[in-house]
């Protein structure tokens, strides 16, 4: 279905050529000025210049072409040459109409050409937990997933494990000094390995912590947490052994954390899944004549001729031949080319790695790792911070982990979901409803005030705004899709049917009607710009703005008690659109709606 304003464009673009212009002028956009018109074309101030003329003249012509046009409720010339438009109510009823018998689009085609696209976010340390430097990566990765899906594309997004380097050999290190007597430090041992690991993540995350203030002060201690590392990389059988047994313990705790922010992953895999490409990309680089020796490390050069700054060698391996980030980076790559050949890498990173990501991304062309036409975004995300405008940390000054700021909001929804229940008498959740209720709430409190800012910048994470039923928040929207569902259900209680309903959809009798069936029209334009500028930040701006159309279309009119049936039956008709419309944006953002709040 095509986006009304294409449909307008393609309108005037015809007036436009009909008068003797070019097609070029005929471009229509939203207008910058809602109370004059709904729509404005500026084309007639460009094109005066190419055809000597004032532009009122053309503005005029273009006007009085679109005059019988029944499309229009008004095309006005408006000197020096803007042309302001409005689109008529009955064809803008017919317009929803068409949205609405497209169940489940609702105007929004699929990709004509659905692209592979793999999406590099969430990027957590194995043994450790998740904390809030993790938030942002996880919540704007799934989203960015989930709006590529909606557009029709294949979409594989993938954890990227921390589960390589020194942090494993300081684990086995400290494990081994606790409890030499496990069989997997037995160097002669050649049976099966026990299936039970041999901690729990409550020992695992005490563990590395402790290996790690302890390497940073003994160093004949960091000298054998490297030797492990070197041992567990070289194929040590006990040593793989327990690293799989970390993996395992781990990916289980993350995998229940995640879910709790309705975040999933298709794959889990880790920096130690590209370790056996390494040595052949390693290889490959130095035949092909692209990486040389530099100060002891293997290095490519990078740098374009149209740099404005310096951009160093990326660096593949180091001088003792161990590889880095970077190494393991591009032989992630390899795999992901070989195994999936996707159209488009997407890494969702604190922007702070931009320089790191250029260096790879330009070794990764340079090399032919990627093919030419493969598409390697970066999307650095800003800083979470507290209301002090520092990074986000706990009362004593520590990173706060991911949990215990999920339990806190929860514990916010469910006291003020709690107290809203105490002002209103006729409304009866039970305690554990209240529980679910507050759950769902205050994920939309924590996603809505992350995503609706946009990805790159920096923002404030504040628990009372986030979650205030009023303003630019989640729970405000989550508050305006129950209120649909209860006029829905006071409709259905009256004996009627809202199903009934579809497309019957009449011309717009009040402006508060028309701006909430503009709004609505957008849908698909909406969506489709998100995708392409990777910005989910434009749908919670759009279903905002929806929020507060559809309220103000109902504080202006009384819709139980419409007299008149076919009105009614219109109106219902506009709010089970606007509803439909606000749960596909909610979930292509990773939250979803209670029944009642």
């Amino acid at each position: 279905m095509n986006k009304l304003i294409d449909i307008i464009t393609d309108e005037v673009t015809k007036a436009f050529v009909a008068a003797g212009y070019d097609a070029k002028y005929g471009k229509v956009t939203l207008s910058n000025r809602p109370d004059l018109c709904e729509y404005q074309c500026n084309g007639a101030m460009a094109a005066a210049k190419e055809y000597k003329c004032a532009p009122f003249m053309i503005s005029d012509k273009i006007a009085e072409a679109l005059s019988g046009n029944p499309m229009f409720a008004m095309a006005e010339s408006v000197k020096p040459g803007f042309l302001n438009i409005k689109i008529s109510n009955e064809y803008l009823a017919e317009y929803l109409n068409s949205m609405q018998k497209d169940e489940g689009r609702y105007g929004c085609e699929k990709a004509a050409e659905p692209k592979t696209i793999m999406i590099d976010y969430g990027g957590p340390n194995v043994a450790k937990p998740l904390h809030v430097g993790h938030l942002r990566s996880a919540i704007i990765g799934e989203s960015v997933k989930r709006i590529g899906k909606f557009m029709g594309h294949h979409m594989i997004g993938d954890v990227h494990l921390g589960d390589w380097g020194l942090q494993m050999g300081l684990i086995i290190t400290e494990l081994k000094l606790r409890r030499p007597e496990l069989v997997y430090f037995d160097e002669s041992f050649e049976g099966e390995y026990p299936k039970e690991a041999p901690f729990t993540i409550a020992e695992l995350e005490e563990i590395y912590p402790t290996a790690s203030g302890k390497s940073k002060e003994d160093a004949a201690y960091k000298e054998a947490a490297m030797q492990a590392t070197y041992e567990l990389q070289h194929g040590r059988r006990g040593y793989q052994a327990l690293l799989k047994h970390i993996l395992e313990v781990s990916v289980s705790d993350l995998k229940k954390n995640y879910e709790n922010l309705n975040v999933s992953f298709e794959l889990w895999k880790g920096e130690s899944d590209a370790q056996p490409y390494i040595p052949d990309m390693v290889q490959k680089m130095k035949d092909d004549g692209y990486a040389y020796i530099s100060d002891g490390a293997l290095v490519v050069d990078v740098k374009e001729d149209t740099d404005t700054k310096e951009i160093p060698p990326c660096m593949i391996l180091k001088s003792d031949g161990a590889s880095l980030y970077n190494t393991t980076d591009l032989a992630t790559m390899v795999w992901r080319m070989k195994d999936y050949h996707p159209d488009e890498l997407i890494y969702v990173v604190d922007k702070r790695q931009e320089l790191y990501f250029t260096q790879v991304f330009r070794c990764a062309r340079k090399t032919g790792i990627v093919k030419p036409e493969t598409e390697l975004k970066f999307l650095g995300f800003g800083t979470m911070n507290g209301k002090d405008g520092k990074p986000f940390k706990t009362r004593e000054g520590g990173v706060m982990r991911l949990e215990y700021l999920v339990s806190a909001i929860n514990e916010e929804m469910l006291k003020k979901i709690t107290e809203n229940q105490k002002s209103k008498e006729d409304l009866d959740i039970d305690q554990e409803e209240a529980v679910r209720t507050a759950k769902t709430v205050a994920l939309s409190a924590i996603k809505y005030g992350d995503l609706s800012n946009q990805a790159s910048k920096d923002y404030i994470f504040d628990i009372d705004r986030f979650t205030s039923f009023e303003g630019n928040t989640g729970p405000y929207i989550l508050y305006t899709i129950v209120r649909i569902k209860s006029i829905l259900s006071k409709y259905e209680a009256m004996g009627k049917d809202a199903s009934a309903c579809s497309s019957v959809i009449k011309a717009a009798d009040s402006e508060n009607e028309k701006n909430l069936m503009l709004v609505l029209s957008r849908f698909n334009a909406v969506m489709e710009n998100a995708f392409e500028e990777t910005a989910p930040h434009k749908i919670c701006a759009y279903i905002y703005e929806l929020a507060n159309a559809f309220n103000g279309f109902y504080h202006g009119t009384k819709i139980l008690s419409e007299e008149n049936e076919e009105i009614q039956k219109s109106y219902i008709a506009v709010l089970c659109l606007t509803k439909c419309i606000l749960e596909t944006c909610i979930d292509v953002l990773g939250f979803s709606a209670p029944d009642r709040m």
